[in-house]
């Protein structure tokens, strides 16, 4: 559930043999492609030291009181042999030099030291240059990495250090980090004074330094498409037919759903049987689900996947129905009811945890596992952390369950390498502006570890107040986020159902909710391309601008795959005006926010106004976004019937839509054969106005975001032969609609399933400019303030003088920025005259 930090009850143990031989228990299943010992002509070795050069900037560096060195994977190393890169060796008795083409390091082969151990870097990342020493100042250039949870955070948290930084350099220790022993299982480090590190070298190639990330860390894995849908989620003690009504409910209103989260209420907690606190359990509770295999099977049947929420540190105690068989897989002596308590470290323990205890629940209809680790990273051997074997053994199980495909936990940070086991659980969010105001900025900053899906309590999970224009805001937010999951705690007061708000509110809500399954072709494309280019979902806006210092300063403003810049409001909206602020940078070239179809000019900072209704979502020009057709999608998240594609004129663009056959329907998802990857490739050339693709049996709407007129020459054609019955519209936008100002291009069911498919606008069509006056007369109409002063802005606002002048006039009527602002949005974001 992600409640409070839970300690184990003090519980007498029964004495247990370890052995370390993982095959013995059936653990060798559990080995994974990994090439940890690197090339011999790449490292330079002496009797304390051993320095390697992995890649041309990527330099690793150890010490060893007694010159024996780590050839083993470690949780982030997985990888360590690569071609051997350039690099020369200068060396004296009492110096060693190494260059390489990005830095130059200076040794004095004694135990490091900032005196004796200094890398300069071979890049112009600052004006003054950067050098690293060893064990000196820190690097106060770093842009941040990750937290292992946010639990009690209000606001703010460190986020340590990720890869990049400023400075152009990042120093990554992982001299504590657990190794993986080759057979299947895992062990400690040496004991004594040993150094192992990694000086990553980039200059600002960002994205350069991601990919070598991976290359060394392993690559972030494809998360299954149904994960990509809505998750419901509530700490409260559901009855089967509660959570069934529900659900039908959900459906009743429209709202999709693709994954139904089972919190700790699931198994017995609090019943007389329960010899410890009730937080860890493996039995269902037959009073709340009399049937639960059955009560699986009818949420499968509605065409969600369901995880079960484990707390595991109090082990399996003789009340569980599964208590014997498991000893018995262990040869546990249960004559005296002696509990089992939870050993990671023991390889009979976890092998019969991962296929015994979890594998029996599985059959019963568990699809995957939320573990709820919270006990901190000690075990019986130090170094070895209970959340690192609980996501490294659980994912590489629930790979093998799915054949290597899809394999997916849901489970919390646990260092550099934790991006090879997503979902990640970033723990019980408190239920505040300041708590909404930090996770885009967090979720983003994760990148800079390779963290691309961190799932979050969206809408707030403990404390705070009723306040459903923050749990708009938070919902809106968690759309355009890796993971869309809904979740709160047992309060009466806090269910984030969203009929439960007020009806302006609960509309939005539910429009955000179908927004997200209809989103899902483009995430789960980039969810595909992500795991081939090291690109996640959402990056920092410096990954693609990192000359650009205010790339830096907007944190919370990120990129949402390959066509999309995103800035969410977290914050309230000013009454008078009904609108909310937020400062947007806009990216060089002309873009379209795909709420409203307003254009702005490139590379500049405006602050942006919004209704409830949106927030800035900017697409560049030359942009495709592929939607479900379907405005109220299914459960589920399969392959759409049908593509409502956004496009925006004004520079070449493509996209490829990636589905995968298995995703076509539940009975294709549960097939053994092999699935096949499809991909449908748009095409739009601007010079010629033409976008094309092939029909793939789909039906299909173009919808060309801001233009706003209807070309005579407009045609569309099918296989070489115009096509009637194709309806062509326009929209335009009020601030209280969802519609943005564009024109649509909607074809009929066509016979052929692979057809190619021709929409001419024209030669060399624009975006369309819109009316300003209309714009900031509905504006005034309005605002909540007074007529006196809406008379003054009109006048000057109408006028046929130069914008400068009006500008210079509005400023003088010394109106409140909140008021003022929206009008000069609407004069300045686009230069162009209509």
């Amino acid at each position: 559930m992600g409640g409070a930090s839970i300690s184990s009850t003090s519980l007498k143990q029964r004495p247990i043999v370890i052995d370390s031989s993982s095959s013995k228990h059936g653990m060798d299943k559990y080995k994974f492609l990994s090439d940890p010992v690197a090339h011999k002509a790449s490292t330079i070795t002496g009797s304390n030291y051993r320095f390697t050069v992995i890649k041309p900037s990527v330099l690793r560096y150890e010490w060893s009181p007694d010159g024996t060195f780590e050839d083993r994977a470690s949780t982030f190393a997985i990888n360590r042999k690569f071609d051997k890169p350039d690099y020369s060796v200068k060396e004296t008795e009492d110096l060693l030099e190494i260059v390489t083409p990005s830095l130059h390091l200076s040794y004095d082969k004694k135990r490091f030291s900032p005196n004796g151990f200094l890398v300069t870097f071979i890049n112009k990342a600052t004006l003054w240059g950067s050098e690293w020493r060893y064990g000196g100042e820190h690097d106060g250039g770093n842009l941040g990495g990750t937290a292992r949870t946010l639990d009690g955070v209000n606001g703010r948290c460190d986020m340590g250090d990720g890869i990049l930084s400023r400075s152009g350099f990042a120093n990554l220790d992982d001299s504590e980090s657990m190794l993986f022993d080759g057979e299947g299982f895992v062990a400690p480090r040496k004991s004594g004074d040993r150094i192992d590190g990694y000086l990553f070298s980039y200059g600002q190639d960002y994205k350069g330094a991601m990919r070598d990330y991976h290359d060394i860390s392993g690559k972030q894995p494809l998360v299954p498409r149904w994960a990509l849908g809505n998750w419901w989620s509530r700490y409260h003690a559901y009855n089967d037919k509660e959570y069934l009504d529900l659900m039908d409910k959900f459906q009743d209103q429209k709202i999709p759903l693709s994954t139904a989260v089972i919190d700790m209420d699931w198994h017995l907690v609090h019943e007389e049987q329960v010899t410890h606190t009730g937080w860890t359990g493996y039995t269902w509770n037959k009073s709340l689900f009399p049937d639960h295999v059955a009560f699986c099977k009818d949420l499968h049947e509605r065409h969600l996947k369901i995880t079960l929420n484990d707390h595991p540190h109090a082990g399996v105690h003789h009340f569980e129905d599964l208590y014997e068989k498991v000893a018995k897989a262990m040869g546990y002596d249960t004559s005296d009811n002696a509990p089992i308590l939870f050993t990671p470290t023991d390889p009979n323990f976890m092998h019969a945890f991962l296929n015994v205890l979890h594998r029996s629940l599985e059959e019963d209809g568990c699809d995957f596992w939320w573990i709820d680790w919270q006990q901190g990273p000690y075990s019986r051997i130090p170094g070895l952390d209970p959340l690192w074997l609980l996501n490294h053994f659980q994912y590489l199980d629930d790979s093998i369950q799915r054949n290597g495909s899809g394999a997916i936990i849901f489970s919390r940070y646990g260092g550099p390498g934790s991006h090879r086991y997503p979902v990640g659980f970033s723990g019980d969010s408190i239920s505040t502006w300041e708590s909404l105001a930090f996770q885009p900025e967090f979720t983003a900053t994760a990148s800079n570890v390779g963290y691309g899906w961190w799932s979050h309590d969206i809408g707030g999970h403990v404390a705070g107040s009723r306040d459903d224009e923050l749990a708009t805001r938070w919902t809106q937010y968690g759309v355009f986020s890796p993971i869309m999951r809904l979740h709160s705690s047992n309060s009466e007061w806090m269910g984030k159902e969203p009929w439960g708000y007020r009806d302006e509110y609960a509309a939005i809500l539910r429009h955000f909710m179908r927004l997200r399954h209809r989103l899902v072709p483009y995430i789960y494309t980039m969810n595909v391309n992500a795991a081939a280019s090291d690109e996640p979902l959402v990056q920092p806006l410096y990954w693609s601008h990192p000359g650009r210092g205010i790339a830096y300063d907007l944190r919370n403003q990120y990129t949402f795959g390959s066509s999309l810049v995103v800035r969410p409001v977290t914050g309230r909206r000013d009454t008078r005006t009904n609108l909310a602020s937020e400062k947007v940078w806009v990216p060089p070239g002309r873009h379209v926010d795909i709420f409203n179809g307003y254009v702005y000019d490139g590379d500049r900072e405006i602050n942006m106004y919004r209704p409830l209704q949106s927030f800035p979502a900017l697409a560049r020009e030359g942009a495709i976004i592929p939607l479900d057709k379907a405005l109220e999608p299914k459960n589920g998240c399969f392959n759409p019937e049908g593509y409502e594609v956004l496009v925006v004129v004004g520079q070449d663009g493509e996209f490829t839509i990636i589905e995968d056959s298995k995703d076509d329907s539940a009975e294709s998802s549960k097939s053994t054969e092999a699935t096949k990857e499809r991909h449908i490739k748009i095409e739009w050339n601007q010079k010629l106005g033409h976008l094309k693709t092939t029909s793939k049996g789909k039906q299909w709407k173009f919808n060309f975001l801001s233009v706003r007129t209807i070309s005579p020459t407009l045609s569309v054609v099918v296989d070489g032969l115009e096509t009637p019955d194709v309806v062509v519209t326009t929209q335009t936008h009020a601030a209280s609609s969802h519609t943005p100002y564009s024109m649509t291009v909607e074809l009929p069911k066509l016979p052929n399933a692979d057809c190619t498919i021709l929409v001419d606008l024209g030669p060399d069509p624009q975006l369309g400019v819109i009316d300003r006056n209309s714009q900031i007369h509905a504006m005034l109409q309005d605002a909540q303030i007074d007529y006196g002063t809406k008379d003054r802005i009109w006048s000057i606002v109408r006028s046929s003088e130069p914008a400068s002048t009006k500008v210079g006039k509005l400023m003088t009527l010394n109106l409140d920025g909140n008021v003022l602002g929206p009008v000069l949005e609407v004069l300045f974001a686009d230069s162009r005259e209509a």
